[in-house]
C-alpha cells in the first residue's frame, strides 16, 4: 500500500494580504496554494525533473472555513492524491494551529520547460510522492 508524502509549507499573513474586512483576502489563498504545491514538487522531485518541468494550475476548488488575520502563522499541508498522464491532483489544507482555515482541491498540468507542452511525469518520479510506490 502506498502512502502519499505530505509537505508542510509555512505562511505568514502579511499586511498586503489583508482586505477591507480586516482579514486575508480570499484571492491570496490561491497564491499560497501555488507556493505550497510548487514547494512540495521541489522538495521531493529530483533536481533534474524540477529543472525540466513547470506546473500550470488548471482548477482550484476552495472551501473557506475560517478567516486568517494579520501576522497569523499558517501551515499549508500539501498531498499529491494522484498522477494521471501530465496531470496531477492535489489536496491542500491551510491551518492556523489546529483550526482549518481552508481546504483546496486542485489539478495541475505538468509542462516541459523547453517546449511548454504537456509532459507526462515519469513513473519513478511520481512514485517518490507516494513513498516509492504508485497507488
Amino acid at each position: 500500500m502506498s502512502i502519499a508524502v505530505s509537505h508542510n509549507h509555512p505562511i505568514r499573513v502579511a499586511s498586503s494580504d489583508i482586505d477591507f474586512m480586516g482579514h486575508a483576502n480570499n484571492a491570496h489563498y490561491l497564491s499560497w496554494v501555488q507556493e505550497a504545491v510548487l514547494a512540495h514538487w521541489r522538495s521531493i522531485a529530483p533536481p533534474q525533473a524540477v529543472a525540466e518541468h513547470l506546473w500550470v494550475a488548471l482548477k482550484h476548488e476552495i472551501s473557506y472555513r475560517r478567516p486568517a488575520f494579520l501576522n497569523d502563522e499558517l501551515v499549508a499541508t500539501v498531498v499529491l492524491e494522484r498522477v494521471q498522464g501530465a496531470r496531477a491532483f492535489y489536496e491542500t489544507v491551510i491551518r492556523r494551529g489546529e483550526d482549518v482555515l481552508a481546504e483546496v482541491k486542485s489539478s495541475w498540468c505538468c509542462v516541459c520547460a523547453e517546449t511548454l507542452r504537456p509532459a507526462r511525469i515519469a513513473r519513478d518520479v511520481a512514485a517518490r510522492f507516494f513513498g516509492g510506490e504508485l497507488p
